[in-house]
């Protein structure tokens, strides 16, 4: 059955204000939820981040008061829906913790948006970033074992492997270098749009946790590999927000935030396995689709277009959180070896990647380097987690 945002009634905006208690919502077991529940938080909360972030800069750049005051009132129940929806993330777990649930969700969201993309060259993109967050991954999860003796299938469960991707130090690329094409907003496909705003989204909330949460560690391998990782998000949300079109106006990008959010928790709605926080997806589906048609009014009033005819005629197919190791062991065995150049992508190093390499080490092996070389003196070997064999590129493989 299909499901359109624009064709259904949400809760009136002057009903969606809540109390303490109403926000005060229970957070996930870490010892018994499903891993996929807490990549379903993750991704949300990055996605009402954007809401919140986004709408301010909108404010920013308009001169109407009576505009201003209607942005604020939708803003104050998105900054309301981002707090419930983080919250759900329990209080027990350490920062790394939370770390490697961050690179568990830039993996298998971006694998999945990477194999139901249509547009080659936003999928290309899709699977270039993917094998730099998969190694991260792998260095945060070693970091975990060395620093707090635990191992990171303890957070992933068997859905994702931890094991090499492209190695991290090779990720630091001249900015320039980072920037890529738009998609044409008249001529792509709706659906290319919300994996766009996604992505973006997902990247930019981990840009921000690596920020803000890396030099509250007090090892120094630790606050070298937040800082080290961290630039690299940097550069993942130039090379995320650059596929957006920057010729769509203030309000058509309103209206694909609003519908995205629509969709994000329809999806999740679907699929969650914990009732409870099915509750969550529900009752913020029912806001959003508020928000969708004020944003629809803005956007025929200021744009003069009709919202179907730039949104989807009904909701796509329901974003998954699933395994993504067959296609990821695919993509590390033919693309572990690009890096960037202009807009497109190489297989050898150029003159600006070699330069910013030298600029950015120094002389020094970087830190994403240094961690697995500590914690295979630390724990005997470094840590890995393949469920389906041995490394696809055999350099990779661990000896026996």
């Amino acid at each position: 059955m299909t499901f359109d945002p624009l064709q259904e009634r949400g809760i009136p905006l002057d009903r969606q204000v809540r109390n303490w208690r109403e926000l005060n919502v229970t957070p996930i077991d870490p010892d018994h939820a499903d891993p996929y529940t807490r990549c379903r938080i993750i991704t949300m909360n990055g996605i009402e981040t954007e809401a919140v972030l986004f709408s301010h800069h909108l404010a920013r750049h308009c001169q109407d008061l009576d505009l201003k005051r209607q942005l604020a009132r939708v803003r104050y129940i998105e900054a309301q829906q981002q707090k419930a929806v983080n919250w759900l993330l329990p209080g027990v777990s350490s920062v790394l913790e939370t770390t490697i649930a961050y690179e568990q969700v830039a993996v298998d969201l971006t694998a999945w948006v990477a194999r139901m993309e249509p547009d080659p060259y936003l999928k290309k993109a899709y699977e270039f970033g993917v094998l730099e967050d998969f190694d991260h991954l792998y260095r945060y999860a070693n970091l975990y074992e060395m620093i707090e003796h635990r191992k990171a299938e303890k957070i992933v469960d068997q859905l994702t492997e931890v094991m090499p991707g492209r190695p991290t130090y090779l990720h630091h690329r001249d900015p320039f270098d980072n920037v890529r094409e738009p998609y044409d907003r008249g001529a792509t496909e709706p659906i290319s749009k919300l994996h766009a705003l996604t992505i973006m989204s997902a990247e930019q909330q981990t840009m921000n946790f690596y920020m803000n949460v890396g030099p509250t560690s007090m090892e120094p391998i630790a606050r070298q590999l937040y800082q080290e990782i961290g630039l690299i998000e940097e550069e993942h949300v130039t090379h995320y927000e650059s596929l957006v079109d920057p010729g769509e106006s203030w309000w058509e990008m309103l209206l694909n935030h609003e519908y995205n959010e629509c969709y994000l928790y329809h999806s999740f709605m679907e699929t969650e396995s914990d009732p409870k926080v099915k509750a969550v997806w529900e009752l913020h589906l029912n806001m959003e689709l508020e928000h969708l048609r004020l944003a629809a009014e803005l956007f025929k009033r200021h744009d003069g277009r009709d919202p179907d005819q730039v949104l989807a005629p009904a909701l796509p197919p329901p974003v998954t959180f699933e395994p993504n190791k067959g296609y990821l062991r695919e993509l590390i065995a033919t693309q572990i070896d690009y890096t960037t150049l202009g807009t497109g992508y190489v297989q050898e190093a150029h003159e600006r990647f070699e330069k910013m390499q030298e600029a950015v080490m120094g002389g020094e092996k970087a830190p994403s380097e240094r961690v697995i070389e500590d914690n295979r003196a630390r724990s005997g070997q470094e840590y890995r987690l393949e469920t389906e064999g041995r490394h696809p590129v055999g350099s990779l493989q661990m000896s026996r």
